[in-house]
């Protein structure tokens, strides 16, 4: 699909930002010029993080003064506009940032204090350096680096050129395995209007099932990874085999990445797709607010929880709650496996055991059922652990 569209909402009615992303089609002097341009942007960052490593007091405001010393001083960083370099710096402080409010929040662990880049992938302008034309199909871009007029794919029924060109706050360009990608980030109100069905459910992620829900409702786990393993490790024996820095070992990568791609992909459409069936359809949602790092350190599961995917999941679940201002509560984890969800007895019970039976109550369920069970009677009773989207539900 060479056309994506998708929001990035807090609240119902708020201003929003559309994100609108086309293919781009050039020839290969422009794709040598937007690598050329990614490469800077990488180059500014490393330097500002480089600044802000040797001089104490740095901040964001010295950051930004810091890209026209750097414009002065380097040829190639002067080609590129003077907003994509601040923009550039802004990638630098935003790890930064991070990195304080990871230690003001005594985060346990790693703080994340910024790195080097080795492998940026994209340019962002601001409202400059660019130019959309009148016909919605073609941008041009005006810098010193001569990227010059690209043609944008995608689908023909949406028409960029319609919005009012204060509202494209942002224009990226991306490098990805099956080519070049431009992004418009526009300022917009989206208004949803929910329709009530009056069904709250808990949901318990899993790898048997995609999820469970509360009311018995299972969707199966597509395990995309899993049924491409076999030609990816196919396609990693050919790159192997191939001579090292010779043309066929670089198209040898290229067709692994695209492997890789399209599972990527397909586990993102998936996501979307389920979250916004069961955000559309229910209006309250709980989950478990699980420590997914912490799970993956399980050797013998590591590859079947990055392969479903509940992080990507609950992140679109409470992207599209916020859009239909429906409450997402997130509550602990704690025993809602164990514990039973009719009498409340605790039933031990290992990862191999998927019937709950209680032995005070004699009440017989599906494991995840019962979790999922446990996990909406935390969210409508308040002991919820760690918050959603919403305040706690009256």
């Amino acid at each position: 699909m060479l056309y994506n569209q998708y929001s990035r909402a807090h609240t119902k009615g708020q201003e929003t930002m559309l994100i609108y992303e086309y293919k781009v089609a050039g020839n290969k002097k422009q794709y040598a010029a937007i690598d050329a341009a990614i490469r800077v942007v990488q180059f500014i960052r490393n330097k500002c993080v480089r600044l802000w490593m040797d001089e104490r007091g740095i901040n964001k405001n010295d950051l930004q003064c810091y890209c026209a010393e750097l414009a002065r001083e380097y040829s190639f960083a002067n080609h590129l506009n003077s907003q994509a370099r601040q923009a550039s710096a802004d990638r630098a402080w935003f790890a930064i940032a991070r990195f304080y409010e990871n230690c003001k929040n005594h985060k346990p662990g790693k703080k994340g204090y910024p790195k080097f880049q080795h492998n940026n992938r994209s340019v962002e302008y601001k409202q400059t350096g660019w130019k959309l034309e009148p016909d919605g199909r073609h941008i041009t871009f005006t810098d010193g680096c001569g990227i010059g007029r690209l043609r944008l794919v995608g689908n023909k029924k949406q028409h960029i050129e319609t919005f009012p060109a204060k509202r494209l706050k942002r224009v990226r360009l991306v490098w990805r395995a099956d080519g070049y990608y431009v992004q418009f980030s526009v300022q917009a109100e989206r208004v949803i209007e929910h329709i009530s069905t009056g069904r709250q459910v808990g949901i318990d992620v899993g790898l048997k099932a995609y999820y469970s829900d509360s009311e018995g409702n299972t969707v199966d786990n597509p395990r995309h990874y899993r049924k491409a393993e076999k030609k990816l490790s196919r396609l990693h024996r050919r790159l192997s085999r191939k001579q090292k820095k010779s043309a066929k070992r670089k198209k040898a990568r290229k067709t692994l990445a695209k492997g890789y791609l399209k599972v990527q992909r397909q586990r993102e459409d998936f996501a979307r797709k389920q979250a916004n069936a069961l955000v559309t359809s229910s209006d309250l949602i709980a989950y478990e607010h699980l420590q997914i790092r912490n799970m993956v350190k399980n050797h013998h599961l590591a590859k079947s929880i990055h392969d479903a995917g509940w992080g990507q999941f609950i992140r679109w679940v409470k992207a599209y709650g916020a859009m239909h201002d429906i409450p997402v509560i997130a509550v602990a984890p704690q025993y809602t496996s164990q514990n039973c969800s009719a009498c409340g007895t605790l039933v031990k019970k290992s990862l191999s055991v998927r019937t709950h039976i209680c032995p005070g109550c004699g009440v017989v369920l599906d494991r995840d059922q019962n979790a999922a069970l446990n996990i909406l009677a935390k969210a409508t009773s308040g002991t919820l652990g760690h918050r959603g989207t919403h305040e706690r539900v009256s």
